[in-house]
This record gives structure tokens, C-alpha cells and sequence, in this order.
């Protein structure tokens, strides 16, 4: 126990009841997301209460656990403090074994572990270091001691997470790095993964009707709103540009298209609150493409950046720009819907056959479109059938006949923009003839 504390009455305490102590009028302006979370893990709650008392003067909501299982239950539901102090000697399981496990989940930079206890042998602080505790403190301790080692390690684990903001932990995990501290210029790893880009349409013409003060109260506004979407579907922000976001996913490419789908049901409320607001509704637009990436570092000794290099971030982003050409708000390749578990879960049509500005290689292009409007998507269900038969006239050059299947579609849905392009195209072709050569693959150029 704490010295000066030692005649304190013992009474119960119960576990996992955070309380929360906020008296410090330095920090009575910190909202309540901001407090500093401190689980203490110890099987005598005399301890407990002295800790408490220790920190009482302090913003910090505590969480208690009497045993070593508790804590672990408690970090295993989702519950991540921002740091955890932790006595050694307990029943069952000890604080070594719990800051194995807790490792397991967390490195030091991300959860800090501050170890209390009366063993002070040299073994014992090697053995707690060899687990990669953070810290570790001897009973019986001074509170002023205390208190510095705490803010010591969540000054230290604050600045991390800060750094993390501007490099990916995701992205280190990839570079098989623990801190950014441990990277350096030039070194690389390939891996398959997809990539997403998002672009706000006619971004230009609404930043200039703002002032610079609104341009970026804007973009954090809708930045905010689809990059936690992003991240829920397991997948980390590489990078903004401007208004625009990549975004990688190292798993599947199914997190992906979700993300990308629930990107577009942000903005669909975010356009909602617009409109009460009386601004003008947005678009965006969200390209799709998976294949190996190189991911590693640039620039020079003095200053780096991550990033990422590959083909498949290119044709990525110019799928992102033919969305505009198509008028869809997500297109995907055809290596996306090769890796799908199930394609069926989605509402989608192939859309065309390209090449794109820079490239070769023939890609097939599909459209997900399953956060349109609900006339939308019920007209594009109706015409589906009909909209291949005109793909198939269109592709065997039958151009009489697959003009008039797409006019047919134009009929029923005036709004399809896909069907528009392929009436015009057929006109064309019917009028003037195809080029020689001509395989149905369009040569976009449009970055």
C-alpha cells in the first residue's frame, strides 16, 4: 500500500464498476470521452482502494477487476483501457500471465501495463520486461512516483496513437513493423489486397462557392462521416487527397464492397441533413480494384512518407473516374468479382469492357448498385434480362437491334445512364460502322 495510507480501513469493493474521478479543475473542461480510462487488476481490495485513493485527484475513470480472469474477460468484451496497473502475486492467474495474454492482443505502445508489486528482485522486474510490461513499480509506493510513472506511460502511448493518425498502425502490421520509430526509407513488402479510392463529384464547383474556413469544416464533416465506415470493415485509410480517400483492405475483398456500399448510406444521410440544412445534396463516387500492391516508404533521410505502388491502385482510381462516365456511384473490376464470396449478396450488371488511360490489359467493369433509390434499383431489376439481350446484339455487332432493346430500357427507366451510352453507341456504330479491329473494348481517357 501507498505510504501515509497504510491505517486506511478496509471495506468491499466491487469489481468492474468504473468510477469516475474528475476533480482536477485543469481538467473539469475534458469532455467524458477524453478521461483517461486506468483498469486496476489486484486480488485485495485494500490495494484497490488505495489506488483509487492515489488517483482520486486526477481526470481518470477507473475500472476495476479482483483477479486476473476478470481483467481478461473485460479486455476480451472490447473494453481497451489506456492503461492498465496491475498486481503481480494473485490467485488463479498471475499479473505475468495476464500481461502475456494482454500482449497477445496489444503491444506496448498501445496499452500500456504499469506492474505493482512487492517482489523487487532483479528476476522479477527481467522477467516483467520480458513480457513487455512498460513499467513496473514496487510496493510500497509513493503516490507522486505513481502519478509520473502513469502520465510517463500515457504521454508516451498518446503520442503513438497520434503518430498512428498519420501512419496506419495497419500500415506498419504490413511492413511487419511494431512502431514507426523502427521504419525506415526504401523498405517494402507485396502483398494482394484491394483497393478503394472515393472522389466528392464536382468537388471544384462547391469548393468555390466556400470560403477556405468552410472548405475544410466541410471535408472534415464528410471525411468523418465515411471513414469510420472503412475501418469497421476491416479495412485502414492509406491516404486523403483533398476531398478524395484510398483505402486498403489486406483481407477480402468483400470488406471492401461493403465499405464502399456503406459509404454511400453515409452520404445518403449526411445529404439528408444537408437539405434540412438548405445546401445542396453531394456524390460521391467509389472505384474498386484488387491485386498485389507494393507498400513501403519514400522521399529521403530527412523526410518520408508511406505509400503504396502498383497497378492496381491506378486502375482503382480510374474506375473511381469512370463513374462520373457511367453514372454509377460504385464500380468494381472484374478481379473484385472474381474474389467475392458471393457475388449474389449484391446487386450488380457488367457495365462495359475498357482499357483505361496508361494501360493494356482489357478490364471488365461491373456496377454495385445497391444504395440507389429504391425506383432505381427496382427499374434496373426489371430491365436486367433485357439489358444482357442488348449487350449481347451490342457485342455481336447486331447494332439495329440492340439500339432498340437499349431505347426500349430508356422507356422504362429514363435515368439509366448505362443504357443511354449504349443506344448512342449503337447509333454510332450502326451509322458510321466499328473500327477496324474492333473487339467491343472502349478506350477510356478519362484519369
Amino acid at each position: 500500500v501507498a505510504e501515509g495510507d497504510r491505517n486506511l480501513i478496509s471495506h468491499q469493493v466491487t469489481a468492474k464498476l468504473p468510477i469516475i474521478h474528475s476533480q482536477s479543475p485543469a481538467n473539469q473542461e475534458l469532455l467524458e470521452t477524453d478521461k483517461i480510462k486506468i483498469l486496476i487488476v489486484d486480488d485485495e481490495p485494500i490495494n484497490i482502494q488505495v489506488l483509487v485513493n492515489s488517483l482520486s485527484s486526477e481526470n481518470y475513470v477507473i475500472t476495476q477487476a479482483s483477479n486476473g480472469l476478470e481483467a481478461l474477460t473485460l479486455i476480451e468484451e472490447g473494453f481497451k483501457p489506456d492503461l492498465i496497473l496491475l498486481d503481480v502475486m494473485m490467485p488463479k492467474i498471475t499479473g505475468y500471465e495476464v500481461c502475456r495474454e494482454v500482449r497477445k492482443k496489444y503491444s506496448p505502445l498501445e496499452l500500456p501495463i504499469l506492474m505493482l508489486t512487492a517482489k523487487n528482485q532483479t528476476s522479477d522486474l527481467v522477467e516483467a520486461f520480458n513480457l513487455e510490461a512498460n513499467d513496473y513499480v514496487t510496493k510500497p509506493f509513493v503516490k507522486k512516483e505513481l502519478l509520473a510513472r502513469i502520465n510517463t506511460q500515457i504521454r508516451l502511448a498518446k503520442m503513438n496513437a497520434a503518430y498512428g493518425r498519420f501512419v496506419p498502425h495497419d500500415f506498419l502490421s504490413l511492413l511487419e513493423k511494431p512502431s514507426i520509430i523502427e521504419v525506415k526509407l526504401g523498405e517494402h513488402q507485396e502483398k494482394n489486397m484491394t483497393v478503394l479510392f472515393a472522389d466528392i463529384r464536382s468537388f471544384t464547383a462547391l469548393s468555390e462557392k466556400m470560403t477556405p474556413p468552410e472548405n475544410f469544416a466541410f471535408i472534415n464533416n464528410y471525411l468523418g462521416r465515411v471513414s469510420p465506415v472503412i475501418r469497421k470493415n476491416n479495412g485502414f485509410i492509406d491516404k486523403y487527397i483533398g476531398d478524395a480517400v484510398m483505402a486498403l483492405f489486406p483481407t477480402c475483398p468483400d470488406d471492401g464492397v461493403r465499405a464502399a456500399i456503406d459509404m454511400q448510406k453515409e452520404v445518403n444521410l449526411y445529404n439528408q441533413q444537408r437539405q434540412e440544412n438548405g445546401l445542396a445534396p453531394i456524390a460521391i463516387g467509389i472505384g474498386l480494384h484488387a491485386g498485389n500492391l507494393m507498400l513501403g516508404t519514400i522521399g529521403e533521410r530527412e523526410r518520408m512518407e508511406s505509400t503504396v505502388i502498383a497497378d492496381a491502385v491506378n486502375l482503382a482510381s480510374r474506375l473511381e473516374g469512370l463513374t462520373k462516365v457511367y453514372g454509377s456511384g460504385i464500380l468494381v473490376s472484374d478481379a473484385i468479382m472474381a474474389r467475392l464470396d458471393d457475388r449474389e449478396k449484391y446487386k450488380y450488371r457488367f457495365v462495359d469492357r475498357v482499357t483505361v488511360k496508361g494501360k493494356t490489359n482489357v478490364v471488365s467493369v461491373f456496377e454495385i448498385y445497391d444504395t440507389e433509390t429504391e425506383e432505381s434499383i427496382q427499374l434496373k431489376q426489371q430491365t436486367a434480362e433485357v439489358f444482357q439481350v442488348g449487350l449481347d446484339f451490342y457485342y455481336q455487332q447486331k447494332f439495329v437491334a440492340a439500339q432498340k432493346v437499349f431505347q426500349n430500357i430508356l422507356h422504362i427507366n429514363p435515368e439509366d445512364k448505362v443504357a443511354m451510352l449504349y443506344f448512342k453507341r449503337s447509333r454510332k456504330y450502326r451509322m458510321y460502322g466499328v473500327p477496324d479491329g474492333w473487339a467491343g473494348v472502349e478506350i477510356s481517357t478519362d484519369k
